[in-house]
């Protein structure tokens, strides 16, 4: 799959799950996913276990699901995580290597920035998206607003702060992916299956608007 389409469905989707367990727990957070609707997932590398999570989901789900690598910091740690299969690199930094390490394997590239500069520096290194951390969820929805006014075309994802309630509200306010944690990680599958749902519900309705 090429940088592009795996950017592209990262976007169609809308919705990443942001998961932090060991793998057979991860899995089922994945199943449970998938069956909601939502079939982009990052995996953090803050776990000991991300790499063997990754190559487990990759297996499993195939193309039923988009795998990236969370919390990554360095180029080492990028190449650990693309060599083991993650479909696209998570981070709440902005590293040029990694940046240019994900470049070379067309791979997309999520960085967290914390000003407009950094965002546009991040770019220009060819970030894919950005990721406006960690004041995007402390500070709501409206920061994501006054950044995209004087940059329209800066494509934000944002981990912080989302659930049902607000998640519409990010979108209005100029996001184009959502980042979930704790929403879409807890409890059964079924569970899981269930909030899942409601995003992809509310966030479909929202873009037939």
């Amino acid at each position: 799959m090429k940088k592009l389409d795996r950017m592209n469905r990262i976007i169609n989707s809308g919705a990443l799950a942001v998961v932090r367990a060991e793998p057979d727990r991860v899995v089922e957070i994945a199943e449970g996913i998938v069956k909601g609707g939502v079939d982009v997932m990052e995996v953090s590398y803050t776990m000991a276990s991300a790499p063997e999570s990754i190559r487990t989901l990759q297996k499993k789900f195939g193309d039923k699901l988009l795998v990236g690598a969370g919390t990554i910091l360095d180029g080492p740690t990028a190449k650990d995580a693309i060599s083991n299969g993650a479909d696209f690199i998570y981070s709440p930094i902005f590293d040029k290597d990694v940046a240019v390490l994900c470049n070379q394997y067309q791979i997309p590239y999520a960085p967290g920035c914390t000003s407009v500069t950094e965002a546009i520096e991040a770019l220009r290194a060819g970030a894919t998206f950005v990721k406006i951390f960690p004041y995007g969820g402390i500070v709501g929805p409206v920061l994501i607003k006054t950044m995209k006014t004087p940059i329209p075309y800066l494509p934000l994802i944002e981990s912080g702060g989302v659930n049902v309630d607000n998640v519409t509200d990010w979108f209005e306010a100029g996001v184009d992916v959502v980042g979930i944690g704790g929403a879409l990680s807890k409890g059964s599958v079924d569970d899981i299956a269930k909030s899942a749902a409601i995003f992809r519900k509310k966030i479909d309705e929202f873009r037939q608007k």
